[in-house]
């Protein structure tokens, strides 16, 4: 591993980091928040370590193999979530570290969980803060970090191969950075849409940022304890449901549509799959559930929302889906660890790399009846490499083991489920951790070739 420039980088990060706090100090001065000082010395030490790691090393060797990229999401993700937990500890309002890098953990990881009994006594600083780390993990942090300060190179790739949902991340335009942009672009646009439709409906303006941001990184923290159901409103919940499965779509689609590549959008299987899915699963839960409420629209309101929440992996609530009927709550799990769209800020196995492994499950049944055939796994019509076939496999072999195994490392599994579960794990592999500041080694016979060469 090149150990300088990946510290270099995440003291770089962590500057950003501590950059993307004045937001909630902003807020906490606004609204007179007297736990606006906590972000203040959160942030001050943030900058601190991040000048100390940025500064502190010398020039970094440039050379970066994917190996080095694993490194950087996995450690900034460690990190960024270490300070992201001071504001709670320093306020007293989350005083136990662990309980505090857990709820920081949920939130950049867009996971939602949290060990708090009561949010609305975080005020308004605070919960901005807890709610704004959906909106910064959603899309990616390091690909945020390629919106402002591009690296070059191959420094991008690696970082966004391993940092991006689903099985592939292919660039919009040839450079990295600009597609990063046109995602973090897109992304900002759809959030801003949301929170003024639903300011639109008389949802209160920080309301409408809380609930914006846990629908655009599908996180799902909230600043009311009951979630959305504290509005009692049909008209939130109808936008919140419909920018909910907008934000599991693949984001690269978007940008088809930017480009009026209509055709191409509409016959993208992951997203006639993720939306057939969704259909299936709000009218069959809907008349499954439809003799708990008073009509079979109101139980399909409460279905459609539910299952726009779970299948983004988003959790917000309107109801206790759990009193609901077997079927429901059986279907409510399936369509969970399916997930949304690659390239999305949902959560899940995803729906591209599900088509992948039932494709591959029938193509291995086929084979053995017919062991002479030769045949490739297709997606859009288009084969899909045997790397990427296989890849798909490993990751549900790993995404199995990690969910039957984790038990008491919770803060463990949002990372690794967050992050595509294989730079966390690359993190453990001791080769990972060689020493290649200095550049790869020469042996005597390349060195013998380019002294020749220069004559």
């Amino acid at each position: 591993m090149n150990r300088k420039f990946v510290f270099h980088t995440i003291g770089l990060i962590l500057m950003v980091e501590a950059g993307l706090m004045l937001l909630p100090i902003l807020v906490g001065i606004i609204y007179r928040d007297p736990y606006t000082i906590s972000i203040v010395l959160a942030a001050g030490i943030t900058v601190a370590a991040g000048l100390l790691l940025y500064f502190g090393i010398k020039t970094p060797n440039s050379t970066v193999y994917a190996r080095d990229g694993f490194a950087i999401v996995a450690l900034s993700w460690v990190f960024m979530s270490i300070c992201g937990a001071l504001p709670f500890m320093i306020s007293g309002t989350i005083p136990n570290f662990v309980n505090a890098f857990f709820e920081t953990v949920s939130g950049f990881t867009t996971t939602g969980a949290t060990i708090l009994d009561k949010v609305e006594p975080l005020g308004y600083a605070l919960l901005f803060w807890r709610s704004f780390t959906h909106w910064i993990g959603g899309m990616g942090v390091l690909v945020f970090v390629l919106v402002i300060v591009p690296l070059g190179g191959q420094h991008n790739i690696h970082i966004v191969r391993a940092e991006v949902p689903g099985p592939t991340s292919d660039k919009l335009v040839p450079k990295m950075s600009s597609s990063a942009r046109i995602l973090y672009a897109i992304y900002s646009i759809m959030t801003i849409a949301e929170i003024i439709i639903l300011f639109a409906g008389h949802m209160p303006l920080f309301d409408c940022f809380i609930t914006s941001f846990g629908c655009a990184g599908t996180g799902g923290f909230s600043n009311h304890t009951e979630s959305i159901a504290a509005y009692h409103s049909l008209y939130a919940e109808i936008v919140t449901g419909v920018f909910m499965i907008l934000f599991g779509v693949n984001f690269n689609l978007y940008y088809l549509l930017l480009i009026k590549k209509t055709k191409e959008v509409f016959h993208n299987e992951e997203l006639r799959c993720y939306l057939a899915v969704i259909a299936f699963a709000v009218i069959t839960i809907a008349i499954n559930i439809s003799s708990m409420y008073n009509s079979f629209a109101e139980g399909l309101r409460y279905s459609f929302f539910q299952v726009s929440s779970i299948i983004t992996t988003t959790g917000f609530s309107t109801t206790n889906f759990d009193l609901w009927p077997q079927y429901s709550r059986a279907m409510l799990v399936f369509i969970m660890f399916i997930g949304a769209c690659a390239s999305s800020t949902g959560g899940g196995l995803k729906v591209s790399r599900v088509l992948i492994l039932f494709r591959s499950a029938g193509r291995g049944i086929r084979r053995m009846c017919r062991p002479r055939s030769v045949e490739t796994v297709h997606m859009d019509g288009r084969p899909v490499s045997e790397e990427v076939v296989n890849n798909a496999g490993i990751y549900f072999i790993c995404y199995a083991l990690i969910a039957s195994l984790s038990v008491l490392i919770l803060s463990f599994d949002m990372l690794t489920g967050r992050l595509e579960i294989m730079p966390i794990l690359a993190l453990f592999m001791p080769s990972i951790w060689k020493n290649t500041d200095r550049g790869p080694k020469i042996t005597k016979h390349e060195g013998r070739l380019r002294a020749s060469a220069g004559k």
